[in-house]
């Protein structure tokens, strides 16, 4: 795994990114007093209410609540994930992105060789496209197209293409010196049995490109058209420098290219059942490459859609492959999110019944997927005799580790329920067996704005506040809730210029995270002539509280044990300075 990216880097990059002009380029923004304002790009409106803060480098939708900085947007607007973000927004400004030294961190990739690699990935890919039409057994390429029912338009949106049956075709075509050989090396192009003896790593097969969330090709998946071939049915890329296949899934780009808003996303095995349901209409169909569905894919996935529906064969193998989903998605089962399992008749897959039965008739069986809770059940169940103690102890034993995992609340009583019906219990008594945290239940409470979040609020959207009253760390041994908080700002906003954008970048990873971003979008009221008198005065009853505990803790001291020189002269000063407030 790569170092982290260093806190410097990542203050650099915002405040060279101006966020204006980032979403203006994708969303198109206009002038609103000293802001800018557009509909949001998060849900559909009629009238804007999204607005974007030069000073701030903040954006906050007064519709949905969505806000952030310039890596929120980048995360939110693009589906990428924190560290993808961070390279797209380098890249626009041609920085390498760092990496702090770890113990497992390889090598390191500067943003100048992997756009070499992404250029030659996609020139490859345009020489397979053009291989299948101009190749000498591109007609019989085509027909086999054809025969399995592919138009060419799909073709095209699947950049499919044809590697042919010569040993160094690409070779020939791209390895034009050492460095570029090398390259074809790296990236599994190539391969080499003796030095400088190249050929072909993909050769008379059918050429899936596989593309990242932005479009770039990162891999290929290579079939076979003969039955005879000797070779493997499917032949993948190996993992490179760009390609690591345990994040990637086959047709989310073009899922999201066909779809403005994916409601759902299916599933399946296979380069071919994604491009065959793509063909019918569904165009919202993925596969993983050759792997079982990871941790890494779900959570892609639910930041795409809400509702995700696995499809396999109905055999052994297709059931232990919708088990492992399962598995992998129970700690990302937050509020509103599904996972269903469509699981087909035996000797068919999508690919097959798709052309036997149209589009309707497939996207009917949805109707009869089976909830993730059912199926959770029903495969521990199989082997169970729940007719017994033993039985059902077992299933208990088995079943609560996984519900443990679920973090919505909802969910997990559901399935506590659920449970508590199969052995004979009731919810009330499978709860206190539970040992995660139960979650807040009921309504989210009106943020109420306190003197401290007052304080905070004001420090985080206007920095420059910082230097307006006295820094004094001891105050943070104070027991005065936030006040850590506020110190740990000051710090932050006096140590250098900076904006609300970096200073909340800075809490990230951290719980306070969510209550810091919605003070960075309270709409405070303070008229900008008495910011720096507001900031005070709320900061002068702040730092009261903070003096009346000390001296309320000092005057218990004096009556139970009783109080040092130091001590005595401290409860002096402070009598006589809350006297003078």
């Amino acid at each position: 795994m790569a170092g982290k990216i260093p806190r410097s880097f990542i203050d650099d990059l915002l405040a060279r990114t101006d966020i204006v002009d980032l979403i203006d380029g994708k969303v198109g923004l206009k002038k609103a007093g000293k802001d800018y304002q557009a509909c949001c790009p998060f849900h559909n409106e009629k009238s804007p209410s999204f607005t974007v803060s030069q000073d701030k480098q903040f954006y906050h939708c007064f519709g949905c609540g969505a806000h952030g900085n310039a890596i929120s947007f980048m995360m939110e607007f693009e589906k990428l994930e924190f560290v993808d973000a961070i390279e797209e927004l380098a890249g626009m400004l041609n920085l390498d992105v760092p990496r702090e030294n770890g113990s497992n961190q390889g090598p390191r990739v500067s943003t100048e060789q992997k756009r070499s690699d992404y250029e030659l990935m996609m020139h490859v890919a345009k020489f397979y496209q053009h291989q299948l039409k101009h190749h000498a057994n591109s007609s019989q390429v085509i027909e086999y197209l054809k025969g399995r029912g592919l138009s060419g338009e799909t073709a095209k949106q699947f950049m499919i293409g044809y590697a042919p049956n010569e040993w160094d075709s690409v070779c020939n075509t791209f390895a034009k010196n050492q460095d570029s050989k090398k390259q074809l090396l790296e990236l599994k192009l190539a391969s080499e049995k003796s030095a400088g003896r190249q050929f072909d790593f993909f050769r008379d097969r059918l050429m899936f490109p596989i593309r990242d969330k932005r479009g770039r090709v990162i891999a290929f998946g290579g079939r076979v058209m003969n039955s005879d071939d000797n070779g493997p049915k499917y032949l993948n890329s190996p993992e490179t420098r760009i390609f690591h296949k345990g994040f990637e899934l086959y047709g989310l780009y073009e899922a999201k290219q066909a779809n403005k808003k994916l409601e759902q996303i299916l599933v399946v095995e296979g380069y071919m059942d994604v491009v065959a349901l793509a063909e019918k209409g569904i165009n919202y169909a993925v596969a993983a490459l050759g792997t079982a569905t990871t941790p890494e894919h779900i959570h892609t996935l639910f930041r795409t859609t809400d509702r995700i529906i696995c499809c396999y064969d109905g055999d052994r193998a297709g059931r232990d492959a919708a088990w492992r989903a399962l598995e992998n998605a129970l700690p990302y089962l937050n509020h509103g999110k599904a996972l269903e399992f469509v699981f087909l008749p035996d000797g068919e897959d999508p690919d097959s019944l798709v052309q036997k039965e149209g589009r309707e008739a497939f996207e009917l069986r949805y109707d009869d997927a089976t909830d993730f809770s059912a199926y959770l059940f029903d495969r521990l169940a199989q082997e169970i005799n729940l007719t017994t103690d033993a039985g059902k102890s077992k299933l208990l034993q088995q079943a609560l580790p996984l519900i443990e995992k679920v973090p919505s609340d909802f969910y997990q009583e559901n399935l506590l329920e659920k449970l508590a019906r199969l052995i004979g219990r009731t919810r009330a008594q499978l709860q206190k067996k539970i040992n995660t945290p139960k979650q807040q239940q009921g309504l989210v409470k009106k943020f109420k704005i306190t003197p401290m979040r007052r304080a905070i609020g004001l420090l985080l959207q206007h920095p420059e506040l910082a230097s307006e009253v006295p820094f004094q760390p001891e105050l943070a041994q104070m027991d005065v809730p936030g006040i850590k908080l506020f110190i740990q700002l000051q710090q932050s906003a006096l140590d250098k210029q900076i904006t609300t954008a970096q200073l909340l970048e800075q809490f990230r990873e951290s719980a306070e995270y969510a209550p810091l971003a919605k003070l960075a979008s309270w709409q405070h009221q303070v008229n900008q002539d008495s910011l720096v008198s507001e900031f005070q005065s709320t900061f002068n009853f702040i730092e009261d509280q903070c003096l009346n505990l000390r001296l309320e803790s000092l005057l218990i001291k004096e009556k139970t044990q009783g109080l040092s020189k130091a001590e005595k002269q401290e409860y002096s000063l402070l009598t006589l300075a809350l006297k003078g407030r």
